[in-house]
């Protein structure tokens, strides 16, 4: 008889009590699907004592995260703890070295500590699974490590911050300022106990730094993702960006080019009609394009407690059936570590800036660009009251080292007020 794949989970917050759930309330489906009963065999978290509206008492209960990880009677560690260090990081090691398989949602912990973690569970035949760490119920990294797997991946692209993605749609629809509907998704529990984590593009840096370790074979590299927060957008940005036919989005892109891996995580234009200009509210979208396949697109919910649950099961049922995969799609000493690259394609550039409104400012400007070899497509100078002038550009193509040289200069021509906002206009 097939023995049960005993759990035990660490953290019963949000995901956690929702794979609880799924395991109770599918117990007898999962056995079908797995060929072998799924049982929970010992859970721990912060507060034992708090009502999460389940039915605990068939379960031990674990005074760490590490004790946990290394009881006899758990096969699988499912870690949703959360951080990139601390508890959820010993546990992890904890677990490997007590040979156990892990199962994460934690993309912090492993845009830092990936490649180790892989390496040392490899070597001990273990597995480390995270489909819940990237883009919520939307299964990308099954995706990337087994349907697109006969690809040379060329591109991965996509919206993977729902906080952010609602803070930007919420704006537009609303015509409410930034600090405004930030403050409500405060309100809605939408952001992180630190919000830089999610509007700084930190959050959605992590998952760009593992889905690139993936498709292009490399090692996990978030200290080289270029990072731009939302904070600087604009109610007018937004309504400007809608004039041109484009909406704006905190945009990931990494690419591998004969410079090195280009990975970015920032706020871009992108025409309105794309999928990806169409992609509301919380839910994330990922574009995968490969040589054989062309181009894919992956649309979901991107965070709560069902889609991230389902996804912590998607990688207990591969464990369950036998499916033992290398963490990043490859054995981790194979991982390439790539050099980093900047944004070198030239593309457009939508840049609005603030002028002291008196003659001669805007050619001033407009020199500058010359100066640097950037061309302008089209220009507006809007209605405004006060000595100040709002300015809109959009350029032609050009680089962005091109355009940081123009910038540099501007703050030396005296008509500036503040700094210039710049983002680039993705062709998707």
């Amino acid at each position: 008889m097939t023995t049960p794949l005993r759990l035990g989970i660490a953290g019963l917050g949000t995901v956690g009590t929702g794979v609880v759930k799924i395991v109770q309330r599918h117990a007898a489906l999962l056995a079908t699907r797995t060929g072998r009963e799924i049982v929970i065999t010992a859970v721990t978290a912060r507060d034992r004592a708090r009502d999460r509206g389940l039915r605990l008492g068939d379960y031990a209960w674990a005074d760490s995260a590490v004790a946990l990880a290394t009881r006899d009677d758990v096969d699988v560690f499912v870690e949703l703890v959360g951080g990139d260090c601390g508890p959820a990081l010993d546990a992890t090691r904890a677990a490997i070295a007590a040979g156990k398989d892990v199962v994460t949602a934690n993309k912090a912990m492993l845009a830092h500590h990936g490649q180790t973690l892989a390496e040392t569970a490899e070597s001990a035949g273990r597995v480390i699974r995270f489909e819940a760490a990237v883009a919520g119920g939307i299964p990308v990294v099954k995706a990337l490590t087994e349907g697109l797997a006969g690809n040379q991946m060329t591109r991965v692209m996509g919206v993977m911050n729902g906080t952010c993605n609602y803070i930007l749609t919420r704006m537009e629809s609303a015509g409410l300022p930034y600090a405004e509907v930030f403050r409500e998704a405060a309100d809605l529990g939408y952001l992180e106990a630190d919000p830089n984590l999610d509007v700084g593009g930190i959050d959605a840096g992590h998952k760009l730094a593992l889905l690139a370790a993936i498709a292009f074979g490399t090692r996990v590299d978030f200290a080289s993702v270029t990072l731009e927060g939302i904070q600087r957008i604009t109610i007018d940005d937004i309504h400007q960006a809608a004039d041109m036919g484009y909406r704006i989005k905190l945009l990931g892109v990494a690419q591998m080019t004969g410079r090195g891996l280009e990975q970015r995580m920032t706020p871009c234009l992108v025409p309105a009609a794309s999928p990806l200009g169409q992609l509301e509210g919380g839910t994330n979208m990922v574009v995968l394009e490969g040589d054989s396949v062309g181009q894919t697109v992956l649309r979901g919910a991107g965070a709560g407690m069902g889609p991230t649950a389902s996804a912590v099961l998607s990688d207990i049922v591969d464990i369950a059936r036998g499916t033992r995969l290398s963490t990043f799609g490859q054995p981790a000493t194979t991982l390439a570590p790539a050099p980093p690259a900047l944004a070198a394609s030239p593309v457009p550039f939508y840049l609005r800036m603030t002028l002291q409104d008196k003659p001669g400012a805007l050619a001033k400007i407009a020199t500058v660009l010359g100066n640097a070899g950037i061309s302008i497509d089209r220009m507006r100078q809007y209605d405004h009251p006060g000595p100040n002038a709002p300015v809109l550009i959009v350029t032609h193509k050009t680089s962005r080292d091109a355009l940081d040289t123009a910038i540099k200069a501007m703050a030396g021509t005296g008509v500036l007020v503040g700094d210039p906002v710049a983002l680039r206009i993705e062709e998707v």
